[in-house]
């Protein structure tokens, strides 16, 4: 990151461990007692593990039509509303992470209906899912489509994730099938999938849909979610089991953790809010050294430096920026 002046250079080096050193041509620039050294980034670090820091995560645009309602834990409930239409499938889903376990599914495959009823019994969700699709094909755009829906309204319903668990981890037994689930609520969606259904169908549900339903599910609600079988020989036992143990891992994952305190700690937003730190500092002693203003013209940042400026900067310290006539690229 560089200062550039009319008649004096000021050279500000952002390596991408946060250590600012400050170097200055023909006459020294120093900031304030309130500014931060590497040291003091670093105690920084440490000190803002208690401080309260929020998060969210986003997935890609799955061409739904979307309205939802968030809100912090104890609050009012986390819901997520989707409404999805696409040319094979009209889906509409809501969600109520804080419910107790209400069912109203219908999707126009009855073997669905059935796992979803298990989401929301062993989750304790109020899960609402009505689907119409060309299932007279057959059953893989609706599969599909519920899933993207169901995704996106997790995804909206945790809103924030403040004071989240955020892990879940879970067995689930039935009679001779025990499936093991473990996710993330991270943010990066992934899929570890590692089931061997004996047959090609449970009634009339190609059970290679399975599949395919976590995949998209897994894909808009930003999780990374591993199934592993353990044991079972019955198709039915063991996707019912796999649906079991799922939900009970999304509910641990989505519950509150009252020893968070209505955090979650992540290593990327200590960076951003020390870098914010830094670049406050900054732009005050520009704005109040008015001889040091008055001698640069242009202030330049290296590209990743631009980038976390832009992220960081404080509005109205930009503003005064501005009005002295400071141009900053």
């Amino acid at each position: 990151m560089e200062l550039a002046a009319t008649h004096r250079l000021l050279l500000l080096h952002q390596n991408p461990l946060l250590k600012p050193r400050v170097r200055v041509s023909h006459r020294p620039f120093t900031l304030t007692s309130n500014s931060i050294s590497p040291v003091h980034h670093r105690q920084q670090l440490r000190m803002n593990m208690s401080k309260p820091i929020s998060c969210s995560a986003s997935a890609d645009d799955n061409g739904s039509t979307t309205t939802a309602t968030t809100s912090p834990i104890g609050a009012v409930a986390r819901i997520g509303e989707v409404k999805r239409v696409t040319k094979e499938t009209n889906v509409s889903v809501k969600i109520n992470l804080d419910g107790t376990g209400v069912a109203e599914n219908n999707t126009g495959i009855p073997f669905l209906d059935h796992m979803l009823d298990q989401l929301a019994s062993h989750g304790l969700f109020d899960v609402h899912v009505k689907a119409t699709g060309d299932i007279h094909i057959d059953d893989h755009h609706t599969n599909e489509d519920v899933a993207l829906a169901i995704g996106t309204a997790c995804l909206q319903a945790l809103g924030d994730r403040k004071g989240i668990n955020r892990f879940g981890d879970f067995s689930a037994p039935l009679d001779e099938a025990l499936i093991h689930v473990a996710l993330d609520l991270s943010g990066r969606p992934y899929l570890g999938y590692d089931l061997q259904i004996p047959t090609q169908r449970v009634g009339t549900y190609d059970t290679q849909l399975v599949e395919h339903f976590f995949q998209s599910l897994v894909n808009t609600s930003g999780m990374t979610l591993h199934i592993r079988q353990l044991a079972g020989r019955n198709s039915h036992h063991i996707i019912e089991a796999t649906f079991k143990a799922f939900a009970r891992a999304l509910r641990q994952a989505t519950e509150s953790d009252p020893r968070r305190g209505g955090t979650v700690p992540r290593i990327s937003d200590l960076l951003v809010s020390m870098y914010k730190r830094f670049f406050e500092v900054l732009l005050q002693q520009l704005v109040q050294d008015r001889v040091v203003l008055e001698s640069f013209s242009m202030v330049m940042f290296s590209a990743n430096c631009m980038v976390q400026f832009k992220r960081c900067a404080v509005p109205f310290l930009m503003l005064e920026v501005d009005n002295a006539g400071l141009k900053v690229v």
